[in-house]
């Protein structure tokens, strides 16, 4: 329910204020970067201390 009433509010605060969908996206891609960055080093060194010949080509680097 808060995620619907957050969305509401930054489709409202878009409409009044256009230049901020910009500063949404750009917010967006940064934090989805970051995510995607410190997920990869996760699986990397989830592959280096794995004993598995599996994980071991499934994560190949």
């Amino acid at each position: 329910m808060i995620a619907g009433i957050i969305l509401i509010f930054s489709g409202i605060m878009v409409a009044v204020y256009p230049p901020l969908l910009s500063l949404v996206v750009a917010v967006l891609l940064i934090s989805s970067g970051i995510a995607v960055i410190f997920a990869g080093l996760k699986y990397r060194n989830m592959a280096k201390r794995s004993q598995s010949t599996f994980v071991d080509i499934l994560f190949k680097t």
